[in-house]
């Protein structure tokens, strides 16, 4: 895909699935690093399936010394993605009153993806970012989850209005990571995914493999 497909676009959604029943597991029991800070009761969100997991692990093994990937957020429940889809497009409808509601719902979709798409509900997407050799997050021109509007389109992965050590730092990410087979959400630098309707579609792969899942019980993930 050479343009910037939203992923609101009918052809993500015409994407088929078929899930392969494959588990979500705990990246906490990798040796991934893990920003805590969207932690939830459940461990929601340090969880993946397991094949996004082992492509996380080819990726940082491919980073130069001294660089590490730092898992944001993986897996999220359905009712979150959709809150979070709804408290956004209120927000862009209260901005732009004169927009109409598919211009609501596509300009909501470059921040969050509808409820029926998120590849964030398969397990299928992470949000992720660099940390240096002593774990601490690194200056990709934008904090992981900013909005279009407070980022003044920095949030867009080839934005040019960020420094050019922040962009050194996302080439070097986005190497790494579609090396390994997952794809980037351009207008989120830090959103990666693999084996969700977006993917299959940059991919052209006939079909998704994974569909939005429950998490596992507790003690249940391996």
């Amino acid at each position: 895909m050479d343009e910037i497909v939203l992923m609101s676009d009918p052809r993500v959604a015409a994407i088929g699935i078929q899930e392969c029943g494959e588990a979500l597991v705990d990246v906490r029991r990798s040796t991934l690093l893990v920003d805590h800070s969207r932690s939830d009761a459940e461990g929601a969100f340090a969880h993946l399936r397991e094949s996004v997991l082992e492509r996380l692990l080819a990726a940082q093994a491919g980073l130069p010394e001294g660089l590490r990937l730092l898992v944001v957020e993986g897996y999220r429940p359905p009712a979150l993605q959709a809150r979070y889809f709804e408290e956004y497009a209120a927000a862009l409808r209260a901005l732009n009153p004169a927009w109409s509601e598919d211009e609501v719902r596509a300009g909501a979709s470059r921040y969050v993806a509808p409820p029926e798409i998120g590849p964030h509900t398969a397990g299928a997407a992470v949000d992720i970012t660099l940390a240096g050799a002593d774990g601490l997050e690194l200056d990709l021109g934008t904090r992981t989850d900013a909005t279009p509007e407070e980022s003044k389109g920095a949030c867009y992965t080839a934005a040019t209005n960020i420094s050019p050590r922040s962009r050194e730092l996302r080439k070097l990410l986005g190497t790494a990571l579609a090396s390994a087979g997952l794809v980037n959400y351009p207008s989120e630098w830090w959103h990666w995914s693999y084996g969700d309707r977006y993917w299959a579609l940059a991919t052209g792969a006939s079909a998704a493999p994974y569909s939005p899942c429950p998490l596992p019980r507790q003690g249940g993930s391996r």
